[in-house]
């Protein structure tokens, strides 16, 4: 079932990401020869004006082919004769569709939730005593936080969202004091030394030791819980990529489809309800295709982003890199990306084999 759930939600982000270059394509007068999705042998064509529309075996990508993507061509509606603006365009819009299809998916997964949690500290660990005041046990509260305050940075760990709190604060410690960051009053304002511990608790530590605030569902803080989700969601799949680049992430970090897959599968299979699947299913949806969305806009040869970067050098240059030099470059790109996928997809396996993975 997980399979097939993973060929569904691929095949969606694949079909947006494709359509964004190809809508463009058409819109700037740029030749589309055809619009695929999947890759491999063709199970069904159908050829409508100049475009041909095709879907193919394999569901592991996709292309939008436009006339002259790597070679001169004498044709004034090829992409490589098409204005620079345009072309930049073009090559942006595949990530920009995979952005929206995240925030949309975020949109509905808000919109199921009974509340809409936020980064507005609600009350802290306490209780109120016999003459009316409030003993708090919460030294966050003794060290400077306060009630409607908006959490902004812990020691520099931006927090965008509720969620954002699960990352922070599994590594918090109780004897040690962080600088937060707050909006107060609508000012921010920076507060040094705070201390996060709940002091009522004596058999373990908690740091844990305010509350949040949950605000009511109408379509604004619908909107703006999830323009906090997106963030949060686009701030880890960056830092992810940076400990990738920099060598920093281990190699049993590194997932590919099979990984993707079984993660699903096991989302599915672990919700208690329909309902509970539906939301696993959103989150894992957006977490993916803005993951596609940035990955893609990396400056890497044989990704939207290689392509671009060679637009900016064009830009600079005021002319053209020769097309069999820039086809050289992402050739090899491609050649790199495709060994990534090798070993992430190796990487899958012995997970799954050795029971990385639950199924």
């Amino acid at each position: 079932m997980g399979v097939i759930i993973a060929i569904i939600i691929f095949g969606i982000i694949v079909t947006v990401h494709e359509f964004g270059h190809f809508i463009c394509a058409k819109l700037s007068g740029i030749k589309v020869l055809e619009f695929s999705i999947g890759m491999g042998p063709k199970l069904l064509q159908k050829k409508k004006g100049e475009t041909k529309y095709s879907l193919r075996a394999l569901p592991i990508g996709g292309y939008c082919a436009m006339e002259g993507e790597d070679s001169t061509n004498s044709d004034p509606r090829s992409f490589r004769n098409a204005k620079l603006w345009k072309r930049m365009i073009v090559l942006v819009a595949g990530a920009a569709m995979n952005f929206v299809l995240g925030f949309v998916a975020i949109i509905i997964f808000m919109s199921m939730l009974n509340k809409v949690p936020s980064t507005v500290i609600n009350g802290f660990v306490g209780e109120r005593g016999d003459d009316g005041n409030t003993i708090y046990y919460a030294r966050s509260y003794e060290t400077g936080l306060r009630h409607e305050d908006k959490l902004i940075s812990i020691d520099g760990e931006r927090i965008y969202s509720a969620w954002d709190f699960n990352n922070v604060f599994e590594k918090i410690e109780t004897d040690k004091s962080y600088t937060v960051v707050v909006k107060r009053g609508g000012k921010r304002k920076t507060i040094e030394n705070v201390v996060f511990q709940d002091t009522s608790v004596t058999d373990k530590e908690e740091a844990v030791d305010f509350g949040i605030r949950y605000y009511n569902k109408n379509p604004l803080t619908v909107m703006r819980g999830s323009g906090e989700l997106f963030m949060t969601m686009s701030h880890v799949i960056t830092n992810s990529l940076k400990q990738l680049i920099s060598g920093k992430a281990k190699k049993e970090d590194v997932s590919g489809p099979v990984g993707v897959v079984s993660t699903i599968n096991e989302a599915a299979a672990e919700s208690e309800n329909v309902r509970d699947a539906i939301l696993n299913l959103l989150w894992l949806t957006s977490l993916i295709t803005i993951n596609v969305g940035i990955f893609n806009l990396l400056p890497i040869p044989g990704l939207d982003g290689g392509r671009l970067l060679f637009c900016v050098i064009e830009l600079v240059r005021r002319k053209p890199v020769k097309p069999e030099h820039e086809g050289y470059v992402h050739l090899a790109g491609m050649a790199l990306l495709f060994g990534i996928m090798i070993f992430a997809t190796y990487n899958d396996i012995v997970k799954l084999v050795s029971g990385g993975f639950h199924g």
